[in-house]
C-alpha cells in the first residue's frame, strides 16, 4: 500500500511543479495579490472555496439567460408567425367577402341594365309604332291621356 502512495504523491508532485512553473502561474504569483495569497493562506483557501462553489450558481445563472435569450427569440418569431398567419386568413376572408358582394353588385347592375335597356327599346319600339299609324290613318282610338302623353312627348323632342 506504501508503494501506491508513494506513486500517488509522485504524480500529485508532478502535477504540482507543473502548475508551479506555468508561466502564468509565475506572474500570478509575482503580482501583489499572488504575494499576499502566498503570505495569507487562509484568504487564498476561502477564496479557492468561494469560486469553486459559487461555479456552480454562476453556470446556473448563465445557462438560465441563455435559455431565456434562446425562449424570446423563438417565442418572438412564433409569435410574429401567428400574428401573421391570423393577419393573413383574416385578409382573405374579407377579400372572399369583397369578391362575393362584387358579383352579387355586378348580377344586380347587369339585370338592372337587361331590364332597363328593354323597357327603353320597348318603349321606343311602341312609340314608332304609335307614329307610324298615326301616319298611316289606322290608329285606333285610345284614351285621351295616353295620346296627350305621346303628343306632349313628340313636342318636347
Amino acid at each position: 500500500m506504501s508503494k501506491e502512495m508513494q506513486e500517488l504523491q509522485k504524480q500529485w508532485h508532478s502535477m504540482v511543479q507543473s502548475i508551479h512553473s506555468n508561466s502564468n502561474v509565475v506572474a500570478f504569483m509575482n503580482s501583489r495579490v499572488g504575494q499576499y495569497l502566498d503570505d495569507h493562506p487562509f484568504v487564498a483557501l476561502s477564496l479557492l472555496m468561494f469560486i469553486a462553489v459559487s461555479a456552480i450558481p454562476v453556470a446556473f445563472f448563465l445557462i438560465f439567460v441563455v435559455t431565456t435569450a434562446i425562449m424570446a427569440c423563438i417565442s418572438v418569431i412564433v409569435m410574429e408567425g401567428v400574428v401573421i398567419a391570423i393577419g393573413g386568413i383574416a385578409l382573405l376572408c374579407v377579400l372572399c367577402g369583397l369578391g362575393a358582394l362584387s358579383l352579387g353588385v355586378s348580377g344586380v347592375l347587369s339585370v338592372c341594365y337587361v331590364v332597363i335597356s328593354t323597357l327603353v327599346n320597348y318603349w321606343y319600339a311602341s312609340r314608332g309604332q304609335i307614329r307610324k299609324q298615326d301616319v298611316n290613318g289606322s290608329f285606333p282610338q285610345k284614351s285621351p291621356s295616353v295620346l296627350d302623353l305621346s303628343a306632349n312627348n313628340g313636342k318636347n323632342e
